[in-house]
């Protein structure tokens, strides 16, 4: 099976924005649908809560045709148009839906942050992590929903195998990012946000990526859109993941970047699996 995941940074901007940002974005979704994939996982939509307007759907409808569509948006008490995720896949699929409440701090259980697709043999299920935000102020929370989220996968994998995708907003290792040196204090590569990620893993999965390239350097999935010259000089960090439970791990076939061209912010990222 063919599985992608992308932070897409808004739908609605990529779907009708005339921009040439959004543009970009638009032929980015329509290389993916060219690309078939059984599941197509996105995060960060910034849809309203009432989700995918009819303009929307009909431009999914038309890139996408024989898929089905489920979201989450982000509901009071949470802010408005933040964060979200949403789950594209091929019609003849019947998983169950599952909107995860994990007990997490704040709002962050209204944000629209998870969603799961349970098949017969596996779950697949997409996050977008909370970001320890400006001055790390997040960070206390942050921790705790790294816990909780942790805690969720393991009862999923007691169940049956896990494949786990999206944007967790954390650089595991120095080999994550192009300036280590200068980023020990940032949001995403504090010594608690990796050391965090390491218990998930340490908690039975996998790392795809890793587990099919091993230490290659400066492979990164995101490039900051406030710096101009960040994917020219390719300055990015390695922040969207595919993971798996270990004992399927021995089942992938394919995990890397997909090119996005000269859009800055994230790339999508994809999996192939033998499952």
């Amino acid at each position: 099976m063919k599985f992608i995941s992308w932070n897409i940074d808004s739908l609605n901007a990529g779907l009708t924005a005339t921009s040439p940002r959004g543009q970009m974005t638009f032929g980015v979704l329509e290389n993916l649908a060219s690309m078939k994939p059984d599941v197509l996982a996105l995060q960060e939509t910034k849809l309203k809560e009432t989700g995918p307007t009819k303009k929307h759907l009909e431009i999914l409808g038309n890139l996408f045709p024989e898929y089905k569509i489920v979201w989450r948006s982000s509901c009071e008490p949470a802010r408005k148009g933040y964060a979200g995720t949403m789950f594209l896949y091929k019609e003849e699929y019947t998983p169950e839906v599952e909107k995860a409440v994990i007990s997490a701090p704040s709002t962050m259980d209204c944000e629209g942050r998870i969603i799961t697709l349970e098949f017969e043999n596996f779950y697949i299920t997409e996050v977008y992590t909370p970001n320890a935000g400006d001055a790390l102020k997040r960070l206390p929370e942050r921790e705790l929903w790294d816990d909780q989220y942790r805690d969720y996968l393991k009862t999923l994998d007691a169940k049956k195998p896990v494949i786990a995708c999206g944007d967790y907003n954390v650089a595991h290792e120095e080999i994550d990012l192009k300036n280590p040196n200068s980023n020990r204090n940032s949001a995403g590569f504090t010594i608690q946000e990796r050391t965090k990620f390491t218990e998930l893993l340490d908690a039975g999965f996998t790392d795809t990526f890793r587990y099919k390239h091993g230490d290659v350097p400066e492979r990164y999935t995101w490039w900051a859109q406030r710096s101009k010259t960040s994917k020219i000089n390719n300055s990015g960090w390695r922040i969207d993941y595919w993971l798996v439970s270990n004992r399927i791990a021995d089942k992938i076939e394919v995990s890397d970047m997909i090119d996005s061209g000269a859009r800055q912010d994230h790339t999508p990222i994809i999996l192939e699996i033998n499952i």
